[in-house]
């Protein structure tokens, strides 16, 4: 893989020694409402330098370890199987080489086949899911492959009670239904983190922010806001707590940048990347 001509902050090392392999995923193939998650890698980037490299959070840096930008895949436009195959295939590179794949979206759709790639590894996976939307329908509108079904589909590779589900606040009264019997999902806030950590142990875990699980008071710029979300504040300090599992894979998704011209949601999209990291790492 080549360096990325503009990296995120602080992913400047090569790719042989990089512990994290950051790529985006500028696709919007799919989405329901309101499109332009496809510019969020390329502006994520940009805007990153308004932020350092050190943490107060995690007392921790950024420089102190060797990550790696493999810049954006090229999509064919119009062609979302061979999209997915091409983020399978990348992740897919990153899992083989020991190193952790890191995505930025793009919808939430990215999300499966990054998982795919990565249960080829880790069969006993367990995701960890952030998100306004329950995305668990069977289909929407008839399509199988969505960003309103993309955890369902990761459901149907790793099976019952290994998705844990926080902030959820909008979906049909079926995905809500079906979650009962199905997966572990925590309406409305973070609540109940510090419990899903010592239930999941040591496994391998893959965590997925959608940035829409914040609310739109924080962050403006999604295609599909939903109101009554959580603050940045609980966002950060659930980060924090992930730092003692085993992480594997990730991604955050669902940024829509034009949306907010102020650039706001944009800088907390970057910041909840430097945190996830760090929490990886840490």
């Amino acid at each position: 893989m080549n360096k990325n001509i503009m990296s995120f902050i602080g992913f400047d090392s090569e790719f042989e020694e990089s512990q994290i392999v950051l790529f985006g995923a500028p696709y919007d193939g799919t989405v329901s409402f309101r499109p332009g998650t496809r510019f969020a890698p390329e502006v994520i980037r940009k805007d990153s330098y308004g932020l350092e490299t050190y943490s107060p959070y995690h007392d921790d840096d950024l420089e102190e370890y060797s990550l790696f930008d493999s810049g954006d895949i090229e999509f064919p436009f119009g062609n979302r199987d061979k999209t997915l195959s091409m983020i399978e295939e990348r992740t897919r590179e990153i899992v083989s080489t020991g190193k952790i794949p890191f995505m930025v979206g793009g919808e939430h759709l990215v999300t499966y086949p990054a998982v795919k790639a990565v249960t080829e590894k880790y069969e006993d996976l367990v995701v960890i899911h952030f998100d306004a939307h329950a995305d668990l329908r069977e289909d929407y509108l008839g399509e199988k492959l969505s960003h309103a079904t993309v955890i369902r589909r990761v459901w149907d590779m790793i099976g019952d009670k290994n998705i844990y589900q926080f902030g959820i606040r909008s979906g049909t009264r079926e995905e809500f239904k079906w979650a009962e019997e199905h997966v572990y999902m925590r309406k409305f806030d973070l609540k109940g983190i510090e419990e899903a950590i010592e239930m999941i142990g040591d496994r391998p875990v893959y965590v997925t922010i959608d940035l829409d699980v914040l609310d739109p008071s924080i962050f403006a710029g999604t295609g599909t806001p939903e109101p009554g979300g959580v603050s940045y504040k609980e966002l950060q300090e659930a980060i924090i707590k992930l730092k003692k599992l085993n992480i594997v894979g990730s991604d955050v998704v669902e940024l829509s940048p034009q949306y907010d011209v102020s650039g706001v949601s944009t800088a907390v999209a970057c910041k909840v990347i430097r945190e996830l990291v760090l929490s990886i790492l840490g």
